[in-house]
């Protein structure tokens, strides 16, 4: 009787979710498998070759190659669109919440000081290389050619930088062009992501000020900053597609054919890169007790978009969110150094780059660099990167290395057939470092979740906000194993 009103009962244990296949559901994965696949369109695309038309210095991009571009840059410009109302409403809300928060000037100045550490280390790796593999030596005289670099970084120009133009920090760049005797104006809008912070910083101060008269603004802003979350993990969802499209339009349009004589430069910088990506930032990363396996699992979807991207504020959305999400940095406190590190923290485009590519254009053109200069070259890239916060990095912060120590600019339009190769690590560097920084400092300072970041990874770091963590998920399924177990053992054999 018993056991047949046991098998009877009707269960009321929510039946187990389907399990789609990993291939499906991992974001790992998916992005992986658009990298290879994008390199084969590329490939197709580069066999396929220029359209009718253009000139050798500028071809016509063929049909493939054009859609390439065209997704790709579609995508970076959606992760753009998200980062002004992100930054704003996210440093905002953090600062709203440093009212809970004992230490927060603490966490600021840690977090600069770790930005100053790891700069140092990494311009450090930069010279030694430029010294040791000389690549200016190495350069064919006869393959390169100085030319003007365009735009030169200053420290005035960062000063100047720091004041808003108006108060979401847009700035409108007209440029003219003359073709067959006409004149046509283009105008671009762009943000200085800096402004835009220092904006933040000063509503969030004041809404702390003012008090209860605030509150309705801090509601409204945490609640807009929860809507953009959303949108922004609809757009991080379809991140393989962009991806698949950058990587092809980058092995379309590139390929490896451009290196030449700049093939010892190249390997310089991708040996530096490569040895603070898998030497130093997991020697940080041990020394502070956590693990490493665990921080790459966790960032690394990030690292993937900034290198095929090759923009970091095109990845902050993403940096933010596994900063929070896989690595266990705090929302207020990712919130404020996540973003401030994207523009001022950049180890491959302000540390290893300018230091091996200012000591080859010294050996390029036989300049024999003093103790001194090197110690320039080392001032320059721990303090300077925020003097690019805003612009296009890498060649504006080498300028700047250059006028500093005294080279002459002209050699920077040597390296600019090779920039964007380059720029795909570069970039992916820095991103590895803008989450490794908030990571280190909030557990340095006892604020970072070690169950979240110790948690099995899931595959799928932009899980709906609305979806369990991975560690509830793994507790739940834990519970339910306990569970099945206990009903077995009660349930009577028939």
């Amino acid at each position: 009787m018993t056991a047949s009103a046991s098998v009877s009962a009707p269960s009321t244990r929510p039946q187990p979710r389907r399990r789609h296949p990993r291939w499906l559901t991992s974001f790992g994965v998916q992005i992986t498998a658009a990298l290879v696949l994008g390199v084969v369109a590329g490939v197709i695309a580069r066999q396929i070759g220029a359209a009718p038309g253009g000139t050798p210095e500028h071809p016509n991009p063929n049909g493939l190659t054009a859609t390439l571009s065209t997704i790709g840059g579609s995508y970076v410009s959606l992760l753009k669109a998200a980062v002004v109302p992100l930054i704003f409403t996210a440093i905002v809300s953090s600062i709203s919440n440093l009212r809970q928060v004992s230490n927060a000037a603490r966490l600021a100045g840690q977090t600069i000081l770790w930005f100053a550490i790891t700069a140092l280390i990494a311009v450090s790796i930069g010279i030694v290389l430029g010294v040791v593999i000389q690549p200016g030596s190495r350069a064919s005289h006869g393959d390169l050619v100085a030319s003007d670099p365009g735009t030169v970084g200053t420290w005035w120009n960062f000063l100047l930088g720091l004041i808003p133009g108006n108060f979401v920090g847009a700035q409108v760049n007209t440029s003219v062009t003359v073709a067959d005797g006409v004149a046509s104006a283009t105008s671009t809008v762009g943000f200085n992501v800096l402004q835009i912070i220092v904006v933040a910083v000063a509503a969030g101060i004041a809404a702390l000020k003012i008090g209860e008269k605030a509150e309705p603004f801090l509601r409204l802003n945490a609640s807009a900053l929860a809507v953009i979350q959303k949108i922004l993990w609809w757009i991080i969802r379809i991140a393989p597609i962009g991806t698949f499209a950058l990587i092809g339009n980058a092995v379309a349009t590139y390929g490896w054919t451009t290196i030449g004589s700049l093939a010892w430069f190249v390997a310089a910088i991708y040996i530096g890169l490569a040895l603070v990506l898998f030497v130093v930032y997991p020697i940080i990363v041990r020394s502070n007790g956590l693990s490493v396996r665990m921080f790459f699992s966790g960032v690394w979807p990030a690292v993937q978009l900034g290198f095929v991207s090759r923009s970091s504020i095109g990845t902050l959305p993403l940096t933010q969110r596994v900063a929070e999400r896989n690595l266990g940095v705090p929302q207020s406190y990712a919130s404020f150094a996540v973003p401030l590190a994207a523009t001022t923290k950049m180890d491959g485009c302000a540390a290893i780059y300018p230091a091996v590519a200012a000591i080859f254009v010294a050996q390029f053109y036989g300049i024999q660099l003093s103790w001194v200069q090197y110690l320039l070259i080392v001032v320059v890239s721990v303090v300077g990167s925020a003097a690019t916060a805003g612009t296009t990095g890498a060649i504006v912060m080498l300028t700047l290395t250059l006028t500093t120590v005294g080279l002459p600019l002209d050699g920077v339009g040597l390296l600019l057939a090779v920039d964007a190769i380059l720029d795909m690590g570069r970039t992916a560097i820095n991103v590895a470092g803008q989450a490794l920084v908030p990571t280190i400092v909030a557990k340095r300072e006892g604020i970072l979740d070690r169950e979240l970041y110790d948690a099995p990874r899931s595959g799928d770091p932009f899980r709906d906000d609305d979806a369990e963590t991975p560690a509830a998920r793994s507790a739940n399924d834990s519970v339910e194993s306990s569970r099945d177990a206990e009903e077995e053992e009660l349930t009577p054999a028939r």
